[in-house]
């Protein structure tokens, strides 16, 4: 799936081509810092940075031997190059070009990433103030709650996704740093001054101590950032696949002219591509426990986080990638239905109004107790009558909740008819959107 659907600009980020651009950019980054701080003559450092270049063949021929990729590319770029040779990856171990390239690679896909959930948030930003007014029955458990509106539900995303914008941003800077410590970490062969040019060549921060690798936590954090933001992205897509559902229908993923729901049912629209971003969500999930496990290394280092890390961090990648693009597409071409959300509004006949009515009762000196007694014998008779099949409303759009409390004698006691009716005003649930928007959007 990866492989066939990913976006080019991320999946070229994760190539072999990619992987060892960036550990020559490394490399001749710590050149010109030893260059910078008078070891490498002026002369070999400007014929490394402008000869030294790899061939993938000859790297993957060379490692039959050596068994060490790192190795095998230094030896690659050593025969495009004369004895100026001698310099590239002098002082250096093998983590200090991998970890510092990795992050490279992590940094311009994690503002690929960014990029996209800021997509996303104008895209979900433009359909709320579409709809910030229209009307749908908000739901717990499934049933039917009060009154909201539809834009209220997209500004809960919009907010959403803006602590994961704060979080992914924060992640960015905690995995953009480089290392050239050596071996051990200790700096004993390398001065810190050249850890810091090389760094700084590359806009990298600087880890400011370092064994043998970046420490796996500022990967882990990075996992779970992405982690994270899928398992919103799912919860996004669940909604619409609910509101898509038959026995609901207030809103739909747009079903292009030509397209075919069902190899068997020629009637079916299918919500396929929230189902696909429920699975991808599933997927980018999976790598955030073997990314915490990669913290635990041993001593100063092992190798036990390399080989899930070689298809852990482009899969990751590419996979959210792909899913935020999808769900982008998906949300600013969504079929929205305000009639149905209003049928399905009046479906429970005024019971939506329960809690508007209980409120009333203790300022009229009713007891919370026998309040709620009141309402919800009322309340318990509209699903009897529901059942029975009795209209939800009757002719004059009269809800069956509002009929039984105008009949109810303990009722009328506290309440009048026109404090009664004033309970099923639409407009007493969508007073404070403007405000909630304001917070929301700043607008």
């Amino acid at each position: 799936m990866v492989e066939r659907y990913a976006r080019e600009e991320m999946k070229s980020l994760w190539t072999m081509q990619a992987k060892y651009d960036a550990w020559l950019k490394v490399e001749i980054a710590a050149v010109k810092a030893w260059c910078e701080l008078g070891l490498i003559p002026k002369d070999d450092a400007e014929k490394i940075e402008k000869n030294a270049k790899f061939d993938i063949a000859e790297i993957d021929e060379i490692e039959k031997t050596t068994k060490h990729d790192v190795i095998a590319f230094l030896t690659s770029v050593a025969n495009n190059l004369g004895e100026e040779s001698r310099w590239v990856h002098y002082g250096m171990t093998s983590s200090d070009t991998i970890d510092t390239a990795v992050a490279l690679q992590i940094r311009d896909s994690m503002n690929i990433i960014i990029k996209d959930v800021k997509e996303i948030m104008e895209s979900i930003k433009t359909r709320a103030m579409e709809h910030k007014h229209t009307l749908c029955v908000g739901r717990s458990h499934g049933i039917h709650g009060e009154p909201i509106t539809f834009g209220l539900k997209l500004a809960i995303w919009y907010d959403e996704l803006k602590r994961h914008l704060e979080n992914l941003t924060s992640s960015l800077n905690v995995i953009s740093v480089g290392m050239v410590s050596g071996a051990m970490g200790n700096l004993a062969h390398t001065p810190i001054e050249l850890e810091e040019l090389t760094c700084k060549y590359l806009d990298l921060g600087v880890a400011k101590a370092s064994n043998q690798v970046i420490q796996r936590d500022r990967y882990a954090r990075v996992i779970t950032a992405l982690s994270l933001l899928a398992s919103s992205i799912e919860k996004f897509a669940v909604e619409i696949r609910h509101l898509q559902r038959t026995e609901v229908y207030e809103a739909e993923e747009y079903f292009s002219p030509g397209q075919k729901g069902s190899s068997a049912m020629p009637h079916k629209r299918n919500p396929v591509l929230t189902e696909n971003i429920t699975g991808l969500a599933r997927v980018i999930r999976s790598y955030a426990v073997p990314a915490m496990e990669n913290v635990a290394l041993w001593h100063e280092r092992d190798i036990s986080h390399s080989s899930v890390e070689r298809f852990m961090l482009p899969d990751a990648f590419i996979t959210a990638d792909f899913m935020l693009d999808r769900f982008n597409g998906v949300i600013s071409k969504l079929v929205v239905y305000p009639e149905n959300m209003m049928k399905n509004l009046n479906l429970t006949g005024g019971l939506v109004f329960s809690q508007r009515v209980l409120l009333e009762l203790p300022l009229k000196g009713v007891s919370r107790e026998d309040g709620y007694k009141i309402v919800q014998r009322n309340a318990m008779k509209v699903w009897e009558d529901l059942q029975q099949g009795k209209p939800a409303l009757n002719g004059a759009g009269e809800s069956l909740f509002l009929q039984n409390l105008l009949n109810d004698e303990d009722l009328r006691a506290k309440l009048s008819e026109a404090e009664i009716r004033e309970c099923f005003d639409y407009g007493y649930y969508t007073k404070n959107i403007d405000k909630i928007f304001e917070r929301v959007f700043g607008c």
